[in-house]
This record gives C-alpha cells, structure tokens and sequence, in this order.
C-alpha cells in the first residue's frame, strides 16, 4: 500500500465488525458470521473483500435493500438437488446455508447441488469453497454479481466479475483452493485503491468513454476487462448463466449494483456444488494420489525467475500464517471510514 497502515489484530478487527453488524440490525450469530469472513479474507491477503466494504454493506441495509434478520429457507428438490431463497439477506449468510445443503446432500447421494436466489454479494467466494473442503468434500461455488465487464465485442457493463471458487482436499500436502474473478483484476481491487488514492496497472479497465484508464475512480465508473479477452468473458458469462439463469436470480445485467442501485434488493444467484471424494477410489487412495499430485506439481523445473512451484491457495495461506501473528494491515483511509460509521452508533472509535 502507498499510504500508512495501521497493524490490527484478527479478534479486535472482528470484534469490531461484529458490533457494527449486531448494530444494524443483524442477529448476533449472523454478525458474528459476517463479520468473520470480511476479515477472513482480510487475513489472506483479499483485502478488497475485507472490512473495506463494511461501509457500503451498511449503507445498503440501512437503505432498505438488504434484510438484516432474513429468513432463508431451503427446499430440497430431488435427494441431490435443493434449492435456497436467501430472502434478501446477507449474501454471507445464503452463502453458509446453501454450502452446508450441499455437504448434506453428498453425503448421502455423493454429490449436493444447491442453486440460490434472492442473495446478495457474497464476499470471498473462497469462503464457501474452503468450508466444504474442511469437511473432506470437493467444491466448487459459482455466483453471479453486478455488471462489471462487457461481453466480448461490448463496450458498457454487462457480465459480473463473477467469481469462481473450487477446493479439492489432500492428504498431508497443501490442499487445492482457487478463487478467480473473470476479470483481469477484481473489481474491488479497483475499489479499493481508489479508496486509497492510488493508481491500477494498465490494461485492467476503461472508463465509462470506452478509453483505457490507470485512474481508479474513473475505471470503477466504468468496466473491467475480462481477463484472457474473449475466454473470460465467455467464462463469465457461464458463471451468470449457472448462477443466474438457472437458479431464477436476476441475470443478463439485472443484478443492482452494490454501490450505485439503492432502489431494490440485487437478487444475486449463487450455485455450490459438493461432490464426496470416495465416490470412484477409498478415501484413502484418493489423498495419496492428491498427495502425489502436489508432490509432482512441486518438483517440476522452474521457469527462469521462479523460485518454486506454488499450488493454487498456498499464497493466501502463507499471508493468512504472517498476518495471524502480526496483525492485518488496514490502511488509513480505511480506518477513517470504519471510525466514522462506528462514531454514527455511538462506540469510541479510538478502539481502532
């Protein structure tokens, strides 16, 4: 970061979002649970999707277009499939729900598909992915979100960013965890630095002319790109068709924006997937050859420049050890925005 940061322990940083939740209006255990992914994600090192976006989810509640006690209800449709109305809540909290439906499902019949509607953004797709993978499945969580990248050949919003998360678990070695946006770069990133006052790479958006741009304000006016070009946007395309389409959620650009549509609730569509991994070897084959695969994976040559051969969510957990012990880095600015919503409920915003 450009600007100075302020080293903030993973319970004070929680406990602080909680009271802010609790304070809007959510029950204490869905603050609780909010409030733990937004720093979950702050703790591997997804800082667009941490406690940055406090301010804007209570700006939405507080606007009428999120239900902070909703009453999410799941329906099963066949012993592998069920279906999740969020009822306008925490997206965080259709998000659990549906993931924990699609746990039970495999367990019976080895795979739990689970579609939801009427949800809203979700934080850090990995989340969702990760907490199946804990419990010894494979996963997968595909979501649809606001207009963010034309389609190929576009030039205005259309498609979300849309991000996509799978997990697949290992014996004694690091397990898979891949969380991507269909974007070059995830449109909170871009949030966040304009947040911040910084400047984004070039190549990552254009502003609302059509004209590539490095300034992130002018690029969070206007879209992404697709990363991969014509690959990512088709890509993020199937993530609103699954997610969207199939699930009866908003689509096709119908998702309200988090940050400029107070005038209706965004209907976000999610879809998980829970598949056991015993279903064609024993459980205890399948951790040695995933043990065996990321061995492999490891030991490869190196291309010039590379020290070693990372697999997907080794990064993130490295952050997660580094900033565990040290404290998450919040920066200013940040810290200014979570003060001034914590002076609004009449907390000492010192404890920040």
């Amino acid at each position: 970061m450009s600007e100075t940061v302020k080293y903030i322990s993973v319970e004070k940083l929680t406990e602080i979002s909680t009271v802010l939740f609790e304070h809007a209006g959510l029950r204490k255990q869905d603050a609780v649970t909010v409030a733990q992914d937004l720093v979950a994600a702050n703790v591997r090192g997804l800082d667009s999707h941490g406690v940055s976006r406090i301010p804007m989810y209570l700006e939405r509640i507080r606007k009428g277009v999120v239900n902070p006690t909703p009453n999410i209800n799941v329906e099963e449709i066949t012993p592998a499939v069920s279906k999740v109305d969020g009822d306008d809540g925490m997206g965080f909290l259709a998000g659990h729900k549906a993931m924990e439906e699609a746990v039970r499902l495999a367990e019976v019949s080895g795979i739990g598909l689970v579609g939801v509607h009427r949800s809203t953004h979700y934080g850090m797709a990995a989340i969702y992915a990760m907490e199946a993978m804990q419990k010894g499945y494979i996963s997968m969580a595909y979501t649809n979100s606001s207009p963010a990248i034309p389609p190929w050949g576009g030039r205005t919003a259309y498609l979300g960013a849309s991000p996509f998360a799978a997990a697949v678990p290992s014996g004694s070695e690091s397990p898979y965890v891949l969380d991507m946006a269909m974007t070059v770069i995830a449109r909170g990133k871009i949030r966040l630095a304009a947040t911040n006052g910084e400047s984004i790479a070039e190549g990552l958006a254009l502003d609302k002319e059509g004209a590539p741009t490095t300034d992130a304000n002018k690029a969070f006016e206007g879209v992404c790109l697709p990363f991969g070009g014509a690959k990512g946007a088709a890509l993020a395309m199937l993530m609103d068709l699954l997610s969207g389409v199939l699930t009866g959620a908003n689509y096709a650009g119908n998702v309200k924006s988090l940050y400029f549509d107070h005038s209706e609730p965004q209907n976000v569509g999610h879809l998980f997937i829970a598949i056991r991994p015993d279903l064609f070897l024993p459980q205890s084959e399948f951790n040695n050859r995933m043990d065996d695969f990321v061995k492999k994976t490891k030991s490869l040559p190196k291309a010039k420049g590379f020290e070693e051969i990372l697999i997907p969510g080794e990064p993130e957990e490295r952050t997660a050890s580094k900033r565990i012990k040290s404290g998450i880095p919040i920066s200013s600015n940040v810290i200014s925005e979570l003060r001034v919503e914590l002076e609004k409920i009449g907390f000492d915003s010192s404890v920040i």
